[in-house]
C-alpha cells in the first residue's frame, strides 16, 4: 500500500441496472404502492367503501347512469336472453313435442308472479336486474327458493343485496375458513356456505332502534353469487366502476364549479365608490350595505362624487370542452365502453371509427352475454326444470332431466349492423358461397332458424286462407313461372 493511498476512497460496489424499467426505485417511482398481498387481503378494507361509492355515483352522476343503461340495454335489450330446448329423439329427431311443452312452461313461469320472490319482475327485468346489480355493485347475490307458497312450478329467485354478505366475516372453521362472509373449502378454495345477515345491516327496520347483526348460514347449492374474477383466489366482486371513481367525481366537481363560475360571469355586478366616503343611499340593504336595483334599458344618476366600478370575470374558458372529453375517453376506456357511446356525442365521428368502435363494445357485450348465460340463466334453468319436473308442472319423468336440462340453446340479443343494405348482401355473399349458415346469420339477430321457418310458413298458410298473393318468395332463385303441361291421352291437347 503507497503513501498516497490513504486519501482514496473506498472502493463502491456497481450496482446492476434492473432488467425491467418498471421495477426502478428511483424518485420518479417513489409514489408507486407495492403490494405482495392476496386478493381478498387487497379486497376486504375497501370493498363497501367502493360498493357505496359507486351507488352514490350511479344516483347522482349523468354518465354513471349511462354506463349501467348501456349495460342492460346492449348485454339484455328488450327480450333477454331466449331459451329454446333442442332435445332429439334415439332417432336424432327432434322431440318436439317435449321440447314446446318445456319452453311453454318456462315461459309462463317467467311472467312477473312466479319468477322473483316479491311477484314484482318478469324474467327479462331480472335479467336486466342482473346486470346492473353487477355493473354497480361488483357481485350479485340471488337465493334460490324451492317450493314457495302460491308458485304452481315449486321455484322462484331472492334478488340480495351484496350488504347481506358480511364482508368484515372471518373466521377459521373446520375443514376450512370463512372470508368476507363466504365459507369455502381448505385447499379447493370452493364455497361451502355463505353467512348472510338475518336483515339489511344498513336499514332502519325500528325507527332508531338497531336490530342485532345475526348470521344465517345458507349452503353455497341454495346461492347464486356471481362476479367477475380478476385474481385467483378471489372470493368477493369490484365494482367495475372501481377504478374510475375518482375521475367521475372531479369532473362532477369540475363541472359544477364551471357552472358556477359561468353563472356567476352572467349576473352582471358591480360597486359605488366614493372618494370623499360619503354614504350612498340605495334601493334596498343587505346586511348594512346599500344595494341598487338595475333594469335593462335604464340610466340611473349617481350622487355627486360617486363612481361605479363594474365586477365583469371573465368566463367561461375555452378549454372546458378539450378538458371534459380527455377525461371522458379516460373514464370510458377504463369502463371498457367507446367514448361515442358513453358520451352520446357523435360530432366528428366517420363512418370507419364509429364502426371500430361499434365492433369493439359488441365485442365487449357478447363476453357478458356469455358471462350471464354460464353463471346465471343456465344455473337458474336448470334448478327450474328440476323443481318443474319434481312438483308435476311438466308432465315428464325425472329420468329425462338430463336430456333437456344438457340440450339446450340459449340465444342472447343480436345486433344489427349500422348499414342494413350492405350488412344484408354480404350476408347474401356469404351464403351463397358457403362461408355461413342460415343459423350463423339469424343467430346474429339472436333468432333460431326454425323458428324463422315456422312463422314463415305460417304466413303463407294466413295469406292462403285470405286469398292473398305475397309479392316475395325468400330462398332460392327467382325464375320465371312456366306453364304447367297435361297431355290428354285421347285427344293429345296441350292445356296451359
Amino acid at each position: 500500500m503507497g503513501m498516497l493511498d490513504i486519501f482514496k476512497g473506498k472502493p463502491t460496489k456497481k450496482v446492476g441496472r434492473r432488467s425491467y424499467y418498471g421495477a426502478n426505485t428511483g424518485r420518479l417511482f417513489a409514489d408507486f404502492i407495492s403490494s405482495s398481498r392476496s386478493a381478498d387481503s387487497e379486497i376486504r378494507p375497501s370493498l363497501r367503501i367502493l360498493r357505496d361509492r359507486c351507488r352514490e355515483i350511479s344516483r347522482n352522476h349523468p354518465y354513471a347512469k349511462r354506463y349501467l343503461q348501456i349495460m342492460a340495454t346492449n348485454v339484455v335489450g328488450d327480450t333477454g336472453v331466449q331459451m329454446q330446448v333442442r332435445k332429439r329423439n334415439d332417432d336424432n329427431t327432434l322431440d318436439a313435442v317435449g321440447n314446446r311443452l318445456v319452453e311453454r312452461a318456462f315461459a309462463a313461469w317467467g311472467r312477473p308472479g312466479f319468477c322473483t320472490a316479491d311477484r314484482r319482475l318478469s324474467w327479462v327485468q331480472a335479467q336486466r336486474l342482473f346486470m346492473e346489480t353487477l355493473a354497480r355493485d361488483g357481485e350479485v347475490l340471488i337465493k334460490k327458493i324451492k317450493n314457495p307458497r302460491d308458485n304452481p312450478f315449486g321455484f322462484t329467485l331472492q334478488f340480495i343485496e351484496a350488504d347481506y354478505l358480511d364482508e368484515e366475516y372471518d373466521q377459521r372453521v373446520e375443514d376450512g375458513e370463512i372470508r368476507m362472509g363466504v365459507e369455502i373449502e381448505k385447499g379447493t378454495g370452493r364455497p361451502v356456505a355463505y353467512h348472510l345477515f338475518e336483515d339489511h345491516p344498513h336499514h332502519d327496520h325500528a325507527y332508531g332502534l338497531h336490530t342485532k347483526r345475526n348470521h344465517i348460514r345458507v349452503p353455497a347449492d341454495e346461492i347464486i353469487h356471481c362476479f367477475i374474477q380478476e385474481r385467483p383466489g378471489q372470493t368477493r366482486g369490484v365494482p367495475p366502476m372501481a377504478n374510475v371513481l375518482s375521475k367521475l367525481k372531479m369532473l362532477d366537481g369540475y363541472q359544477e364549479a364551471e357552472l358556477v363560475a359561468a353563472r356567476t360571469a352572467a349576473s352582471k355586478m358591480g360597486f359605488f365608490t366614493s372618494p370623499t366616503g360619503d354614504e350612498f343611499v340605495g334601493d334596498d340593504y343587505d346586511q348594512e350595505a346599500p344595494i341598487m336595483e338595475a333594469e335593462p334599458g335604464t340610466f340611473t344618476q349617481l350622487p355627486a362624487g360617486m363612481s361605479f366600478e363594474a365586477f365583469d370575470p371573465a368566463h367561461p374558458t375555452t378549454a372546458f370542452a378539450e378538458f371534459e372529453k380527455a377525461i371522458l375517453r379516460s373514464i370510458s376506456s377504463g369502463l371498457g365502453v367507446s367514448y361515442v357511446s358513453l358520451s352520446n356525442n357523435l360530432e366528428g365521428v366517420s363512418y370507419s371509427s364509429i364502426r371500430q368502435g361499434t365492433i369493439e363494445d359488441r365485442d365487449h357485450f357478447k363476453m357478458m352475454q356469455k358471462f350471464m348465460v354460464d353463471h346465471f340463466i343456465d344455473h337458474v334453468y336448470r334448478a327450474w326444470l328440476e323443481m318443474a319436473i319434481t312438483n308435476g308442472r311438466i308432465n315428464l319423468p325425472m329420468t329425462k332431466y338430463d336430456l333437456f336440462a344438457d340440450q339446450v340453446i340459449y340465444r342472447p340479443r343480436g345486433f344489427a349492423w349500422v348499414d342494413p343494405q350492405k350488412e344484408i348482401a354480404a350476408n347474401v355473399l356469404a351464403l351463397n358461397n358457403g362461408i355461413v349458415s342460415l343459423q350463423d346469420i339469424h343467430a346474429h339477430y339472436g333468432r333460431d332458424t326454425e323458428d324463422v321457418f315456422e312463422q314463415i310458413d305460417r304466413e303463407r298458410e294466413l295469406a292462403d286462407r285470405y286469398s292473398i298473393d305475397t309479392a316475395f318468395q325468400p330462398f332460392g332463385a327467382k325464375f320465371p313461372a312456366e306453364p304447367i303441361i297435361d297431355r290428354g291421352e285421347e285427344n293429345g291437347d296441350l292445356q296451359g
